[in-house]
């Protein structure tokens, strides 16, 4: 069985979601952050060198990085169960936001949260470059989720997935303001049955 390595308020709710999504057995293991650094546990670091969340235990495979992970249980569930088929344009959609939303958005959103968390002085290269490429990002997400409910398409996959735990932490830190699409599609997202059995673990 699955073992999932949980951080709280973490992206590794990714991995909860997707193995309720499609109902595959597994067990949690919830480790606690560093209560004055907010950092992840030396606990993690037994489990993989990294010492990062998500990290996932099946068996003698252990991987870190929820990309990875989510690409490694969709391989083990079955034919196109929440990812397109191979070589489709809806399969290129996926691939492409699941990328995006720990490439392209990642940093910024990333970066954002760590100059909250300890903020600098003043305007510099950094905070500039970080808003310029927040108002890229979002304009382009808002603008293409007008057309279609998901990000693959017409169905919900495991690409929105990805994306929607980099949106939250967004909204969390006041970066989307007037992105109407993007706000109608979390609402949307966060009723699924799925999603409310993973934000019950933080």
């Amino acid at each position: 069985m699955i073992t999932v390595h949980h951080l709280k308020r973490s992206r590794s709710k990714r991995v909860i979601w997707l193995l309720e999504e499609l109902s595959v057995p597994y067990n949690v293991v919830t480790h606690q952050r560093d209560p004055i650094s907010h950092l992840a546990p030396r606990s993690l670091q037994a489990i993989h060198p990294l010492g990062k969340a998500p990290m996932m235990v099946d068996g003698d495979i252990t991987i870190c990085e929820s990309g990875a992970i989510l690409e490694y249980i969709l391989n083990n569930a079955g034919a196109n169960q929440l990812r397109p088929a191979i070589n489709t344009t809806q399969y290129y959609r996926y691939l492409e936001w699941s990328h995006f939303a720990e490439g392209s958005l990642s940093l910024p959103v990333i970066s954002s949260l760590l100059l909250q968390i300890e903020p600098n002085e003043g305007s510099s290269p950094l905070t500039r470059y970080i808003a310029k490429e927040i108002d890229v990002d979002f304009t382009y997400i808002n603008k293409y989720l007008e057309n279609q409910p998901y990000f693959a398409g017409e169905s919900f996959t495991a690409a929105d997935i990805m994306m929607t735990i980099m949106l939250e932490i967004a909204v969390s830190l006041k970066l989307i303001n007037d992105k109407n699409n993007i706000k109608n599609y979390l609402i949307n997202i966060q009723k699924r049955d799925a999603y409310l059995i993973a934000a019950k673990h933080g």
